[in-house]
């Protein structure tokens, strides 16, 4: 699928006392980054809770650091859809201060739906499913 990617400037808060990016704010990025992509095919969270009562939640997590993020880089998280199931999806995201630079993090992803009120997994609603781009 083609890449979804999102920029995102490092602040003061992100970074540790050496002015490094601390290392669980890449997690925070990859996951703005996945808001984004969703908010970019027509969902927005908040409303999937109420119609048709699902949300999204990591269900694993396996992370790269290659090379340090700093304060008041411009940084692009790319995002690429890998798999879908019937109740996850899993993604390869890449963090970068740019296209043309070397990558700094990246990161899979496997996401699982749920049921809003009982918080056990479900599938993901069609309707999402027909605006998800293509796994290749």
């Amino acid at each position: 699928m083609a890449a979804f990617s999102w920029p995102v400037r490092v602040y003061y808060e992100d970074t540790d006392a050496g002015g490094v990016v601390y290392y669980a704010n890449y997690l925070r990025f990859m996951e703005r980054a996945r808001t984004e992509w969703l908010r970019s095919l027509g969902f927005e969270q908040d409303e999937l809770m109420r119609d048709p009562g699902i949300l999204f939640a990591v269900r694993r997590a396996e992370v790269d650091y290659l090379r340090p993020a700093r304060l008041n880089d411009r940084l692009l998280v790319i995002s690429r859809l890998t798999r879908v199931a019937g109740a996850s999806l899993d993604f390869a995201q890449q963090i970068r201060r740019d296209d043309e630079e070397p990558v700094l993090c990246e990161g899979r992803v496997r996401v699982v739906c749920l049921r809003a009120g009982d918080l056990r997994p479900t599938r993901i609603p069609q309707q999402m499913l027909d605006r998800f781009p293509s796994q290749d």
